[in-house]
């Protein structure tokens, strides 16, 4: 795309959020979570929600570490 000076007009980054979870999510869940991290980029950053690309991945927590633990230990031992 050329402006009017003919000169190549700079492409706008299409916004692309990536949220890692443990397992569990409901599909009422993840849609809230799309639908509210859109608005926000909306609102904050002017984006277009159409331009707006959004990954869930749902990760087992035995593939999860926290606090030096795999994640499904460390509630076992919190339990």
């Amino acid at each position: 795309m050329e402006d009017s000076q003919g000169a190549k007009a700079a492409k706008k980054p299409m916004p692309y959020v990536n949220i890692q979870i443990t397992k569990g999510a409901t599909r009422e869940q993840k849609a809230n979570l799309v639908r509210d991290v859109t608005d926000s980029l909306v609102r904050e950053l002017g984006k277009k929600p159409e331009h707006i690309h959004i990954v869930i991945q749902e990760i087992a927590e035995e593939d999860w570490g926290f606090s030096g633990m795999l994640t499904d230990d460390w509630k076992k031992a919190g339990s």
